[in-house]
């Protein structure tokens, strides 16, 4: 594909997550347009191709992927269909950029892992937007300067205003915190090795069975500790913090430096209410960066290894849930494939 060429996209999934990818990908970026929708919703994904001109309607992923309008593929479908929807682009040697999780469990991530080094070149960008938000760009940059010298510690805070029907404990590790593990690896340039969970008294805005919030204690292979406030039933805003503390100072990000009103008495900045407003130029970033990587043949960003080292991190975090004990996360040899 040379530079010129505006780049067919086909999005798997058309839930909130990639119908807002469909409305990136059309209206905001640019290099790119939307070649095909995929849903097992018929009538959802007939009524998103309808409005976007020469895009093609599929409820099979497969058919999709065959359109030879499709020329690189985003996956935003649910999580446990990811590694068959995966093997299914690599058929076809088609780019990638798939939402977290890579896959729900480092054994499949693993057969992922190993799928792609068949192929003998990287075709997978694991979408956590995080390293392509403008305050952690910052932040990561500064802590590679050295000037503060080396991080000890990382304080990380993510809350939700509220779960959503069918939250479970497991979730808060696997769905939220999986970020902060992913944001942990990138800042640090380290493993993750091992995982504590505490649980305080659940707040009385928890559902029932639900254990909320929890402090997550990650320990990395430089000798960082790493903790993590998750509150997924805050009830007041979305809210995602890090503060990185240094041998000769400390800095922070995500304290919302939004519009400040005054009235009625009071002044005040906005919250965010959602993942989706919160990170949106962060989501742009990384689409474009993809759609720009893509079309000049390139991959770039978080790779399957770093899916795999999440999951593997999340399933030691779940067990961790569940012993209360400090818990190792195992990992494999890491291929040069992905140094």
């Amino acid at each position: 594909m040379t530079q010129q060429q505006t780049l067919g996209v086909a999005v798997i999934g058309t839930g909130r997550m990639g119908a807002d990818h469909v409305r990136r990908i059309d209206r905001t970026i640019s290099g790119a347009r939307v070649a095909a929708v995929v849903d097992v919703d018929p009538e959802r994904v007939k009524g998103l191709a309808d409005r976007i001109e020469g895009c093609t309607a599929y409820t099979d992923p497969a058919a999709a992927l065959a359109d030879p309008a499709v020329g690189a593929v985003v996956i935003a479908s649910p999580g446990p269909v990811h590694e068959a929807q995966l093997l299914l682009a690599f058929e076809r040697d088609l780019p990638v950029l798939c939402e977290k999780p890579l896959t729900p469990d480092p054994a499949s991530a693993l057969r992922v892992m190993e799928a792609e080094q068949r192929l003998g070149h990287r075709r997978v960008q694991v979408g956590f937007m995080r390293r392509y938000d403008a305050e952690f760009l910052r932040l990561r940059s500064l802590l590679a300067e050295g000037a503060l010298g080396r991080t000890l510690m990382l304080h990380c805070t993510h809350r939700n205003v509220s779960s959503a029907p069918g939250f479970t404990s497991r979730m808060t590790i696997n769905d939220s915190v999986v970020h902060e593990i992913d944001t942990a690896r990138w800042l640090l340039d380290e493993e993750i090795t091992a995982v504590t969970v505490v649980r305080p008294r659940p707040s009385g805005g928890a559902p029932e069975g639900l254990s909320d919030p929890q402090l997550v204690l990650l320990e990395t292979s430089g000798g960082a500790l790493v903790d993590v406030e998750i509150f997924v039933n805050c009830g007041f805003g979305y809210q995602v913090r890090c503060e990185a503390v240094c041998e000769s100072g400390a800095a922070r990000v995500g304290d919302g430096h939004s519009m400040v009103t005054s009235a009625a008495g009071r002044w005040g900045a906005e919250i965010a209410q959602d993942f989706v407003v919160r990170f949106a130029d962060a989501y742009d970033r990384q689409m474009q960066r993809w759609v720009d990587a893509t079309r000049r043949g390139e991959v770039e960003g978080p790779s399957v290894w770093d899916g795999y080292a999440a999951a593997a991190a999340c399933e030691a975090g779940v067990r961790a849930q569940e012993s209360g004990e400090r818990t190792a996360v195992e990992l494999v040899e890491r291929p040069d494939f992905y140094r």
